[in-house]
């Protein structure tokens, strides 16, 4: 039972998130009938499966609100911001629930007292009833196909009744297939209108159970002959193309007995032809019967193919565990690799090409589905942009771009906090209040622009707004307070913009609940760092300000260049090579050792490894230069040799080595010996230390 308690609980994640998303959406679309669906469906769903799993108080907390989203769709009540509100803070409280955290009963009583008051007392209910699954819900996750025959008597018009109602309300369960019956309908001289003479068979395929489509009869079923029995449903492991015959489904629904059938397939004719010209059945029940018949075979096909191709849910740890079995696959892969060169045997070479290539898949395929659409993220800011909004007395609107673009499902659950705190920052230091907007020419609504799109192994994330903008002075004389910087100190704007990221950091006079603690860009700036990221800041005094963070696509396998510095090999991202060209002695001869390269025309600064790694003896002969983009800079390294390309299976360095600077992590070798994971962003960061102490 715990695992279908969690099953239910990470649905229930989604279903809020997806009850958030729509709530803010029909606030700006009040009538959109098809997002109150949602929210009513969602509200349902976490109703119904809350009692069926032991959340009683879920149940009974959402009962009413279920009710008032009822009475939207009904049209009896309107979409407004009270409604919202109350919605999104129903949405808190249920989180919270489903956590099993401790609530404030109060908060709970003010909550569903809201939702009372807005029922009208005509269509308030006496309480929330108990739901299960197996009763009067059409949220089942399995889906049965019916066959009923609704036969009216005759005098059931006199009663006001009205059958071509009870079918249409069959067919918004499922999907619905009717055939009428007409062959008792008399001739028309002797035709009575007020007689019901036809009657209906029905193929119903439906999430709802029995009781579910008996209640729709119950006004009629004293007027009516109804049957309702089951003829398919899911559940089965292989896909049946056939069903049953045709003659097999008259014998079951009653429309000839064994015998008459036995007499038909006596015949060399068609069953249904013989027992349409011996006049056994009429040819509407023949059409019926086939009808049934066609309809079963295409839903189990549609069933087949559906459950072929669709999503599964598994836990992350499995596939966390999956990762890690393909990251020791692949150590191993290059072992095998490493031993076929050294043996040169031309079948173990052949196998472990293969084998290469079919790591090579199996890394892909499963790298893939770890990546995810960062659009689920980029929706949950949408509350945070509303309630903070509201908080400050601002009018701000987020605007969302690329939500389709894919992540490493890690790097977008530790993208979370960073990007909060940058939100944050925009709408409490960067939108100005309505009235200095108006007054500034701007229009009164500020608006903070959320945006993602791949560029090459990295994603780009832009955050956007059109506010005042950063103020160099404030931030200059600030950092002059702190010590980071000398008051006489030459600095451009965006040697400054960094400044803000120095923990403790703010320019904000009076502390509030958001901000002038200091803390939050630095946090920021340690995330993206954490995830082998870069930040860099864009702004404009009076027009607003852009922060782009550049993450990598996946934190697990990457791409490495293997490199040999000393008598140790070395990995750089390969996402982050452009070229490698040589570097002579003569080549540092006329550079004057200032380690400046010219790359066709272009000056390129470059380090030297051996000296940033402090290693004694002589370099080779010739060495190579490995170009790279850091930060959007071109710069160098200068390396021993240059080995080709590695896939690379990172690994932690470990407490013991978790503040060494500038490697990232390591990765084991096909001769099981040890290569670290260069971090350039980090090399180049202390180089430009080292040089200004200099």
């Amino acid at each position: 039972m715990e695992k279908q308690i969690n099953v239910y609980r990470e649905e229930t994640y989604e279903l809020i998130v997806e009850l958030e998303s729509s709530m803010l959406e029909l606030e700006e679309n009040p009538d959109n009938a098809e997002l109150i669906d949602q929210v009513f469906r969602a509200m349902h769903t976490i109703k119904g499966s809350g009692a069926m799993f032991g959340f009683e108080n879920i149940s009974e907390f959402t009962h009413h609100i279920e009710t008032v989203f009822d009475l939207v769709r009904d049209g009896k009540i309107n979409v407004d911001k009270k409604l919202v509100d109350q919605t999104l803070a129903a949405c808190d409280q249920i989180k919270m629930m489903v956590d099993e955290k401790e609530i404030d009963p109060e908060v709970i009583d003010e909550i569903m007292d809201a939702f009372r008051k807005m029922i009208p007392d005509e269509d308030l209910p006496d309480k929330a009833p108990v739901v299960s699954m197996a009763e009067n819900t059409c949220e089942s996750l399995i889906k049965v196909s019916y066959r009923i025959r609704f036969r009216p008597h005759e005098s059931i018009f006199e009663s006001g009744a009205n059958p071509m109602l009870l079918l249409d309300e069959l067919g918004e369960l499922g999907e619905c297939m009717v055939i009428v019956q007409t062959h008792k309908v008399p001739d028309l001289e002797s035709l009575n209108p007020q007689t019901c003479h036809i009657y209906w068979d029905i193929i119903l395929t439906t999430a709802c159970d029995i009781n579910s489509i008996k209640d729709l009869f119950i006004f009629v079923e004293d007027q009516c002959e109804l049957t309702i029995d089951i003829i398919d449903e899911e559940g089965g492991l292989e896909y049946e193309a056939d069903y049953k015959r045709l003659g097999e489904i008259l014998v079951e629904r009653g429309d000839i007995n064994t015998q008459e059938l036995k007499s038909a397939l006596g015949s060399q004719k068609r069953v249904g032809q013989i027992l349409v010209e011996t006049k056994m059945v009429s040819p509407q029940v023949i059409e019926s019967a086939l009808a049934e018949q066609q309809h079963v075979k295409r839903m189990r096909r549609v069933r087949y193919e559906t459950a072929a191709a669709s999503s599964i849910r598994i836990g992350s740890e499995k596939l966390d565990q999956l990762v890690d079995l393909v990251g020791e696959l692949v150590t191993v892969q290059a072992r095998l690799t490493q031993k076929a060169a050294v043996w040169q045997d031309a079948e173990l070479l052949s196998i472990a090409e293969e084998v290469e290539r079919l790591t090579s898949d199996l890394r892909e395929n499963t790298m893939g589905i770890r990546m995810l659409p960062i659009g689920t993220t980029f929706s949950k800011f949408k509350r945070v942009v509303r309630d903070l909004s509201a908080e400050l007395g601002k009018e701000v609107a987020l605007v969302t771009e690329g939500g389709e673009t894919e992540l490493d499902k890690t790097v977008i659950e530790r993208l979370g906090d960073p990007l909060v705190h940058i939100i944050r920052n925009c709408i409490d230091h960067g939108i100005e209040t309505p009235e200095l907007r108006t007054h500034a020419g701007k229009p009164g609504q500020g608006t903070v622009r959320l945006s993602a799109e791949h560029s090459g192994a990295h994603v780009l994330i832009s955050i956007s707004d059109d506010g005042k903008g950063l103020d160099t002075e404030a931030i200059r004389i600030k950092a002059v307070e702190k010590g980071l910087i000398t008051p006489d100190a030459l600095m451009s704007d965006s040697d400054i913009f960094p400044l803000i990221f120095a923990p403790g950091f703010s320019t904000v006079k009076n502390v509030s609940n958001l901000s002038g603690r200091g803390v939050g860009m630095d946090v920021v700036k340690r995330g993206i760092d954490g995830l082998r990221g870069s930040v860099e800041i864009k702004s404009q005094k009076g027009e607003g300000t852009v922060i782009i963070l550049k993450l990598p696509l996946t934190l697990a396998i990457i791409d490495g260049l293997l490199v040999k510095i000393g008598s140790d090999h070395y990995i750089m991202p390969l996402s982050s090579v452009e070229e490698c060209i040589e570097l002579t002695r003569q080549d540092v001869q006329n550079d004057h050792d200032r380690h400046l390269v010219n790359l066709r025309g272009k000056i390129v600064p470059y380090l030297r490894m051996r000296e940033v790694f402090m290693l004694e003896g002589e370099p080779p002969d010739i060495e190579m230069i490995v170009i790279t983009e850091v930060n959007g800079d071109r710069i160098g390294f200068v390396v021993d040799h240059v080995s080709g390309e590695h896939q690379t299976v990172i690994k932690g360095l470990g407490r013991a080595y978790k503040n060494a600077k500038g490697v990232s992590g390591a990765t084991i070798m096909g001769d099981g010996t040890v290569a670290l994971i260069l971090d350039l962003p980090e090399l180049v960061h202390l180089s430009e230390s080292d040089s200004k102490k200099l």
